[in-house]
């Protein structure tokens, strides 16, 4: 074990951003299963570096970045960000062995956030340095999401490569405390009123819970995340994206979308989707929880596959351009319409595609559409992680991988058991493999898909495995 010293160039205190906002309330919701919200990462030894480079590249990234020496508390004025000028980071030393440098180095990362933060003392993020052979080879890192979020990572990636070949970084103009200053003055204020007054406009009159029907006797833990792993998936959705003149991620987010509404036995789905908010140049590179929740709506259309995700990329646009707001605020709104409508509505349905680029380089040259029917042979489907309340009831994540569609579902089996969740995942893969070859209409969608509405049925589903509905 060895320690780092850091000295940035400021301290100082000041309200939450609206990013560390909505993160403080989410820490706070889930209490004992905050740990979701950690953020595992491996920042790979590029080169014959020793230790000391190593460490002194950590040092300088604690110095550049105000979030990584910050802790958060409760004060009678609300919460803050408290910046530290100076401090110590400890920092774990272990021996590969025998293992490969990156895979220790990825299940130490997930293990150093399986250990809730203490978020008014500790510094937000836990590293151990991985050697082999008495060479660094890896530094393992798990940090808080109330101090980065996936964009602020990979800017820390970037940044790393640069300081491990000695080389300077121009300095990190704009931080956290900079940016709660900004979203006091013109034009946010008025950027998260309008962003309050759509969200108003669908929760007045929209669905009070993501499913109608009621709870089962729930699994334990409760919560539990299924992934699915499917090169026809990503192929599928390349295509289509390519064929459409639109991005994979609308093509995903309406598959995943449609297979919801399906399954709530609704022609509509509701859905929270996560976004990067840097579009604002200041905020581009600032190492921070920038993400913000949008508001998305889906109407199914009449017509076919082709028309939702049309709807989608329309939906999801309009859902980007309302997701920068004040938390508080918005939380504001939500209760006021639960007094009225009797409880607040359950927002419990998201996505997020977490990929930095659109696209797989890594997939494998496959024939004509025909052909990508039958990689889905290959698919595999397996449990990932559980917990006993992280407040979803169903979670779509697209996870990136350079060479095949990774996709997630987290549910809630007081709702949807694991069965369904697995279900769900392949009938997303089978609808947009189908739709490469032929017009799907809406009409046939739970038939492709290989699932219908939630019934009695189905409360059997059992563990992933039981059910492979294709």
């Amino acid at each position: 074990m060895v320690t780092v010293a850091f000295s940035g160039t400021r301290e100082g205190q000041a309200p939450l951003t609206w990013g560390q906002r909505l993160m403080w309330r989410a820490v706070h919701l889930m209490g004992d299963s905050q740990t979701f919200l950690s953020c595992p990462w491996v920042l790979p030894v590029y080169g014959r570096r020793d230790l000391g480079s190593v460490l002194n590249a950590l040092r300088v990234l604690l110095e550049r970045h105000e979030s990584l020496r910050t802790t958060f508390a409760l004060t009678p004025q609300g919460p803050v960000q408290r910046v530290g000028r100076g401090g110590e980071l400890t920092v774990d030393l272990v021996d590969a062995g025998q293992d490969r440098a990156l895979r220790v180095a990825e299940r130490l990362a997930g293990e150093l956030g399986r250990t809730p933060f203490a978020h008014d003392r500790d510094l937000p993020l836990r590293c151990a340095v991985v050697v082999k052979n008495g060479r660094p080879m890896a530094l393992a890192i798990a940090f808080s999401h109330l101090a980065v979020d996936f964009q602020a990572l990979n800017t820390l990636s970037e940044e790393w490569k640069v300081l491990l070949r000695g080389e300077g970084l121009p300095p990190a103009e704009w931080q956290p405390m900079d940016q709660a200053a900004a979203e006091r003055e013109e034009p946010y204020p008025a950027r998260s009123a309008k962003s309050v007054r759509y969200w108003h406009s669908v929760l007045a009159e929209g669905p009070l819970d993501v499913f109608d029907h009621p709870p089962r006797e729930a699994d334990d833990p409760r919560f539990i995340e299924v992934a699915m792993e499917s090169v026809a998936l990503a192929i599928a959705a390349q295509r289509l994206a390519e064929r459409w003149t639109m991005s994979t991620t609308s093509v995903l987010l309406a598959a995943c979308a449609t297979v919801l509404a399906v399954v709530s036995g609704r022609p509509r789905a509701v859905m929270q989707l996560v976004h990067s908010n840097r579009r604002d140049a200041r905020v581009r590179a600032m190492v921070a929880t920038v993400e913000q929740d949008g508001l998305f709506v889906l109407d199914l259309p009449a017509t076919d596959f082709a028309a939702v995700c049309r709807a989608a990329q329309r939906g999801a646009l309009r859902a980007y351009r309302n997701a920068h707001y004040d938390p508080f605020e918005m939380q504001a709104m939500r209760e006021e319409i639960g007094r009225r409508r009797g409880r607040e509505p359950d927002l419990d349905a998201f996505f997020n595609d977490r990929r930095t680029v659109g696209t797989w380089p890594g997939l494998p040259p496959v024939g004509p559409d025909e052909d990508v029917a039958r990689l889905t042979d290959n698919t595999t489907t397996y449990a990932t992680n559980a917990w006993p309340g992280v407040r979803f009831k169903a979670f779509f994540t697209v996870v990136s991988a350079p060479d095949t569609g990774k996709l997630s579902l987290i549910v809630d089996t007081a709702y949807l058991p694991p069965g369904t969740a697995e279900a769900m995942l392949r009938g997303v893969e089978n609808l947009l493999v189908r739709a490469l070859t032929e017009e799907v209409p809406i009409a046939a969608v739970p038939e492709v898909c290989g699932i219908g509405p939630y019934d009695e049925r189905l409360r059997t589903a059992g563990s992933p495995g039981a059910d492979r509905s294709r």
